[in-house]
């Protein structure tokens, strides 16, 4: 077997009805229950204007070599419509990985759900207008290489997150985070009562009725000293 240059057709998938049922969550409020530890770092962000605010699908998961899009060339053949296609780049910046051509057929042929890439793109200028979530960290002139190595559909960090096949990617503009497909269940339940509770602290904060009671408390368990006196050096 050649590892490091594997290219895996088959993956486990997601509950598809638990997964469709994330897109009516905030990707805040389900990270939040997944104790704040899923979200991709920020230098990955949503560069595009798709009209729906949330992107839920499948990982397909695309490890490539620093600045080489061969291997995302070979899982555009192989991808499948839905899936969200999720790129290890080793953190690199300086080559674009991809541009409107590649996006174009992704987007209108390959009809997947949206891209995560750790590195930049290229066309800003057409695929900043498109609906069609797409999510990276900038955008350069400067073209890839295509030799590889590269793998699909094996585990991979992005964003400083762990990625494997199949794992629920939840995008919406606030960024990025990645929902571990066999806890997928568990989650959605949290979420959905987060969610909630979330929409009863909104409506007190709008209306006068918010109880702030709690952080005083937490200041004097932890310590702090709270002084009725301006700082004098």
């Amino acid at each position: 077997m050649s590892v490091g240059k594997r290219i895996y057709l088959k993956r486990e998938l997601p509950d598809s009805e638990i997964m469709a049922q994330f897109k009516t969550i905030p990707a805040s409020n389900t990270g939040d229950v997944m104790n704040r530890d899923c979200a991709m770092n920020p230098r990955i962000r949503l560069v595009s204007s798709p009209k729906e605010q949330m992107m839920v699908g499948p990982a397909y998961t695309v490890k490539a070599r620093a600045g080489d899009n061969l291997a995302l060339h070979a899982a555009l053949n192989f991808c499948q419509e839905g899936d969200v296609i999720v790129v290890s780049n080793e953190e690199d910046d300086t080559r674009a990985l991809m541009g409107e051509v590649m996006m174009a057929y992704l987007k209108y042929t390959k009809k997947i759900a949206g891209i995560v890439l750790d590195g930049p793109i290229r066309d800003i200028d057409e695929i900043g207008k498109w609906d069609f979530p797409v999510y990276c960290t900038g955008t350069t002139p400067g073209g890839p290489y295509k030799d590889g190595p590269g793998e699909i559909n094996v585990p991979i960090a992005c964003g400083g997150i762990s990625v494997n096949p199949g794992d629920i990617i939840l995008g919406d503009p606030d960024g990025v985070i990645v929902i571990p497909r066999k806890d997928a269940a568990r989650v959605l339940e949290d979420a959905k009562a987060f969610q909630a509770a979330d929409e009863t602290k909104l409506q007190a904060s709008k209306n006068g009725t918010a109880n702030r009671a709690w952080v005083e408390k937490s200041l004097t368990e932890k310590g702090f000293e709270i002084i009725d006196d301006v700082y004098r050096p």
